[in-house]
């Protein structure tokens, strides 16, 4: 952009300082460069250079560079650097890798690109691709299947069964998915021998297609790609080194040492020949690759004279490497005495030195605010360019309209920025109406305009902070500077989520199922059992005392997989055909009918009352949530929205907003706090714990800080005095908004003119508070948190009772956490801990032994002595608890030794390192709530999870890694247990009473239950009538033959899709995705499709039984059937004397298919499709 470059192509030296850069050797030191100034800089001495790399010493400022470098250029890219010390982890997440090769791809492919790295990213080994390395094919060309699954192991991919997440790939009959690391989609080709007929990418989720494509390139999914060759020979440099070591260890006596060693090399091995995994590598580097390169050479080898770079603050650089060495040579010092690494990986690292002088063969800019010692570099040329930053102005538009015109009197050349095109017009527009301010202000969107001396040019655009270049008269003033900081929108990106637990992916055999008729079996797997010479699939359940029940695998939509909140608990199993389980359903369902008639009537009366309406949204409104520093999901905007147009209707608003931890309920119940408030209602914040209550009340003063809103906090925290006050100004009316534990119930604390209730973490408030908030409640808006997810299932038998929202998508990436899973090592504490407190955050260390607590933190103490080592645990005195909490969150404690009490709601974004002990005996869903108690900040976070040494047997390594998978799976997100998170839940949500009830039949069929009795009471329609199924018994092949789906759980969950199919739509839509997932269906699987449909057909004729052989077809009547029995006689008719009626207990149907006046043809499947279309007429009429 013009505006920009022209000015500094004024300065005396640039066109030397351009030369150097051009001629790619050589450097430059300007000084006298202030923050967003440097970027400008860089922008302004790029112009026209294909590669651009921008050095500085943090990760953080990296982050904030490639934020606000986005304005200057698109095509810019963040190159994380990799963390050495942390190597040995088993698994590590792989969205570092991710970001890493998407570079080292913009590279590959040749694009330009401006890359912002750390200058630790620069340290560490690099190797180039080479063109064997990479993957491209397009259509009509061809492709070895046979070599590709080896090919892609080797290029860093894994093997699964359906590719989830990127960096995996599956090959299944011709079809071949693979999920490149670097694309936002998985790719599907189909192949015709090896040929390629067809590219297209797909949706993760659906896995359905998504657009066809041409031509396809895949990229390596790690850095390093290892022929055979370079294995062997790397593994046999690798044991004669290990041997080496070993027997120096075993000369010194150290037997454990020697044994480290040896079974450490010993598994690597079996990794890379077994497995072919190439997870760990980074840390054996140097005995598979001969030359390993750096960044800078790298870079230089491919883009020649094209590159720049530029170091930001050359000082502080040279710190950072030098930390980085020293870390890292202690640690490694450590481990290699313990025997936990061989000499030959303590190198691997860089020198700061060695790297900085590959980067003088090239052209290197440094920018610094003073001139200092330019670290590691000598210079040849050096410029002082004295720029300033601009004062901010704090919304004061006077200050902005003085200061321009003395820019303007001096003959400056003023460029401001905003955000957004409307409001760089408006701005403009505001500047030339002030009062004789005779100011010109223009807007452009002419990117080559340049500024006129004394003038002023609005136009779109970001810098974080104004700057101004005194010797060239030349400012640049960012909104942010005159309104204060704005938030910044980040750009939506729609991460993979993982689907929702399906009750039938994860049913593994053993597992107890519930039989809507029959009761509780254990699922024994699926069999295939031929009867009459036809082959079908069936589900085995085996009941107590030995019985079998067989059920067709298309019949799946009666079995459920049974869930109850007690799962240490062995249910009872039911006897086939006894009565018990009619007993226990009917007990249940009249339960559940008083549950819901509540329900009903609590709606009722809410429905009839008068509440007060607010307002529309005023400009403050907008303003306050202009500042809100994050972007809000989907779902947070909608329950915004909801919530806002419950306050403004005559309705009293009751809603319950339900999200994990995290995903931003407090934002929603700010911004009602706020509207509340300005229509002068008071606002009342009810929280369970005295913490909560400190913390929730740092957060809303922190937001609301630039208004008149007066927040006052009521618990243990406050002396009574103080409470006392806030008591008596809450009665004048003086305090707006007031947030208390249930000290703000007592009969003592009265309010001039409450408007709002705000109740979080409902599900830990006790009957009799509960009862104190009816109380309070009963004409005022009431907005309820919970954190305990409501499942679908529930939530629509309550809709429409209670308004509720729930949050299911996670807030925009928050720095990702990195996941590591080792075996317990003490070095590994140390370095961790030792690498928070140097970031000045504080660790969690998660141990769940009360009796041990004191000791193990005691040991923490010991391995880092200067940190403060405190330990809380659940048996704890309250106060003391409260007191250690208190501390933490206030900073004092570096390092705190608990047991899972963290797990619940709490939130100190500077904790951003947790430390599992024994990760292997927590539940998945615990692991995944404690570990979503960091990374709540804009720092990247560690979660390390232990487990004991040796504990996992060796030789089951594939046991062991296996286990691992599992946890690592983690980061996939939420295929985690929401299920007894679920169960938790409802129990607390419908009181303890049904909670028995729920155990009995299971949950899912407890939700069933429940909505059936909703409806029948809000409709009045008797569902119990239609409490039958159907049951099609058709004698042609339907099942699913192992050649087309072979994972038997996959298998489950088609089965149990298509049962679910209710009509043609449903049906076509379903044939389709699965020639789109698994190629053509053969008949047994179209048979298959065609029975369900016949069956839904059934169903609504109350037939319970289709029993279809080639002769005759039996239809077996519902004893309570609603069918119009005077049309009988002329279905008989009709049927010309093939059907006969017989009426018996059950009633049935009898076609016969010889003989008669009718002639069929086709196939049974048609034959019985036409019949029960003839029955339709039974049908009795629709109910007008």
């Amino acid at each position: 952009m013009q505006a920009l470059i022209a000015p500094l192509k004024e300065l005396a030296e640039y066109d030397e300082i351009r030369k150097v850069t051009r001629q790619g050797k050589g450097t430059v030191a300007l000084s006298g460069c202030v923050d967003s100034q440097k970027l400008h800089m860089i922008y302004g001495l790029s112009d026209g250079l294909k590669y651009k790399v921008i050095v500085t010493y943090s990760d953080l400022k990296a982050k904030e560079i490639y934020e606000e470098y986005r304005f200057y250029d698109r095509n810019v890219m963040l190159y994380p650097a990799k963390d050495l010390i942390f190597f040995q982890a088993d698994i590590h997440g792989n969205q570092l890798v991710q970001e890493r090769i998407k570079t080292l791809r913009r590279v590959v492919e040749g694009k330009p690109v401006t890359i912002v790295t750390t200058y630790a990213a620069l340290m560490t080994p690099q190797v180039l691709w080479e063109e064997k390395d990479i993957i491209r094919t397009e259509r009509g060309g061809s492709l070895d299947e046979s070599k590709l699954a080896s090919r892609l192991v080797a290029m860093g991919y894994e093997k699964a069964y359906q590719v989830e997440s990127p960096g995996q790939f599956s090959i299944r009959g011709g079809i071949v998915d693979i999920f490149d690391l670097t694309e936002e989609n998985p790719y599907r080709i189909e192949l015709w021998g090896d040929e390629v007929e067809s590219i297209r990418s797909f949706d993760i989720l659906s896995q359905r297609s998504i657009e066809k494509l041409e031509s396809i390139t895949v990229y390596p999914a790690t850095e390093f790609v290892l022929s055979e060759e370079q294995i062997r020979k790397g593994i046999s440099k690798l044991e004669k080194e290990a041997d080496k070591q070993e027997k120096i260890f075993r000369d010194a006596h150290q037997p454990e040492e020697a044994h480290r060693i040896a079974t450490q090399v010993s598994e690597l091995k079996e990794q890379l020949l077994e497995f072919q995994s190439k997870i760990n590598l980074e840390g054996y580097i140097r005995y598979f690759y001969e030359n390993t390169v750096t960044m800078p050479e790298l870079l230089s080898d491919m883009a020649g004279r094209s590159l720049v770079f530029y170091i930001d603050e050359p000082a502080r650089v040279k710190e950072q490497a030098d930390a980085i060495e020293l870390e890292f040579r202690e640690s490694m010092e450590q481990r290699a005495r313990k025997g936990y690494v061989l000499p030959g990986q303590m190198n691997i690292l860089y020198s700061g030195e060695q790297v900085a002088a590959t980067l003088e063969k090239n052209a290197v800019v440094t920018l610094a605010t003073m001139e200092t010692k330019y670290g590691y570099f000598r210079t040849e040329m050096h410029v002082d360019i004295a720029a300033r930053n601009i004062a901010p102005y704090n919304n004061s538009f006077e200050a902005l309209v003085k200061d321009l015109k003395k820019y303007k009197k001096n003959g400056y050349r003023v460029l401001l920025l905003s955000g957004s095109r409307t409001r760089a017009r408006r701005l403009a527009e505001d500047l030339r109406n002030t009062e004789d301010a005779g100011l010109t202000a223009v807007y452009t969107e002419d990117p080559m305009r340049e500024v006129q001396p004394g003038e002023i040019l609005t136009y779109y655009g970001h810098v974080n902070k104004g700057f101004e270049y005194p010797w060239l008269k030349f400012v640049v003033l960012s909104e942010s500077d005159i309104f204060g900081a704005e938030k910044r929108k980040k750009k939506k990106k729609k991460l993979y989520q993982g689907q929702k637990i399906n009750d039938f992916n994860d049913l593994k055999i053993g597992d107890y199922v519930v039989h809507e008729t029959h009761g509780l079996g254990i699922y024994k797997g699926i069999e295939k059992v031929e009867v009459d010479k036809v082959v079908k699939d069936y589900l085995k359940i085996e009941y107590w005392d030995g019985g079998n029940l067989y059920i067709l695998a298309t019949g799946l939509d009666v079995i459920q997989k049974y869930a109850s909140a007690d799962a240490a608990k062995k249910p009872k199993l039911n006897k086939l055909g006894g009565k018990e389980w009619e007993h226990t359903k009917t007990k249940v369902r009249s339960a559940v009918s008083a549950v819901a008639k509540d329900l009903v009537e609590l709606y009722a009366v809410r429905q009839q009352s008068e509440g007060y309406a607010f307002g529309k949204d005023t400009v403050w409104q907008r303003e306050f949530e202009e500042m809100f520093p994050f972007e809000e999901t989907e779902d947070q905007l909608n329950a915004i929205a909801d919530t806002k147009a419950d306050m403004e209707s005559h309705r009293i608003m009751d809603r319950l907003i339900c999200g994990d931890v995290g995903y931003g309920k407090t934002e929603i119940a700010i911004r009602a706090a706020f509207k509340a408030v300005q229509e002068g209602k008071q606002v009342v914040y009810l929280v369970p714990t005295t913490i909560l209550a400190q913390q929730h009340y740092n957060t809303f003063v922190q937001r609301m800080k630039e208004f008149p809103v007066r927040i006052d906090l009521l618990c243990r925290f406050r002396t009574p005095a103080q409470q006392k006050k806030t008591i008596e100004d809450l009665k004048k009316g003086l305090v707006d908004i007031v947030i208390g534990t249930h000290r703000v119930l007592s009969k003592d604390v009265e309010y001039k003119d409450l408007g709002l209730l705000i109740i979080d973490e409902e599900q830990r408030f006790g009957v009799a508070d509960k009862e104190k908030i009816k109380k309070l409640r009963t004409n005022i808006d009431v907005l309820t948190l919970t954190a305990t997810p409501i499942p679908r299932t529930l939530h629509m038998s309550l809709a429409g009772i209670r308004d509720m929202s729930v949050l299911e998508e996670p807030p925009m990436d928050r720095m990702p956490i990195q996941t590591y899973v080792c075996e317990y090592d003490e070095e590994m504490v140390r370095a961790a801990i030792h690498r928070e407190l140097a970031r000045e955050g504080q660790v969690y260390y998660v141990y769940n032994r009360v009796e041990t607590i004191a000791e193990t933190a005691a040991k923490i103490q010991a391995l880092v002595p200067e940190a403060n080592v405190a330990f809380a645990h659940g048996q704890m005195k309250e106060h003391e608890l409260e007191r250690i909490m208190y501390d933490f969150i206030q900073g004092e404690i570096d390092v705190l030794v608990a047991t899972t009490i963290i797990e619940t709601g709490m939130d100190i974004s500077n904790v951003n390192t947790i430390i599992i002990h024994d990760a292997d005996n927590m539940g998945l869903s615990q692991l995944y709530q404690l570990r979503g108690r960091v990374g709540r900040s804009n720092r990247t976070a560690y979660a390390f999870l232990m487990y004991r040494q040796n504990k996992m047997l060796k030789e089951v390594a594939e046991k062991r890694l296996h286990a691992i998978r599992e946890y690592s799976d983690l980061g996939s997100g939420f295929k985690i247990a929401m299920r007894d998170m679920e169960i938790r839940g409802v129990g607390t949500l419908l009181g303890q009473r049904q909670h028995g009830h729920m155990q009995a039949v299971g949950y899912n069929l407890y939700c069933k239950m429940l909505n059936e009795a909703v409806l029948r009471l809000r409709g009045g329609k008797n569902v119990e009538d239609d409490d039958f199924e159907t049951v099609a018994d058709i004698q042609t092949d339907a099942f699913i033959p192992d050649s087309y789906i072979k994972n038997e759980a996959l298998k489950l969950d088609i089965y149990r899709r298509i049962a679910a199919v209710e009509n043609k739509e449903e049906q076509e839509d379903m044939l389709e995705e699965l020639i789109d997932r698994f190629g053509d269906p053969p008949t047994a699987v179209m048979n298959l499709l065609e029975i369900t449909l016949l069956r839904g057909l059934a169903h609504s004729l109350y037939i319970t039984e289709v029993k279809a052989r080639p002769d005759m077809i039996t239809f077996t009547i519902y004893e309570k059937a609603k069918i119009r029995v005077d049309k009988i006689p002329e279905l008989l008719e009709q049927m010309g004397g093939n059907m006969t009626f017989r009426h018996a207990e059950p009633a049935q149907f009898i076609c016969r298919l010889q003989g008669g006046r009718r002639r069929f043809s086709g196939t049974i499947l048609e034959i019985t499709r036409e019949v029960l279309e003839e029955m339709c007429v039974l049908r009795e009429e629709e109910e007008k």
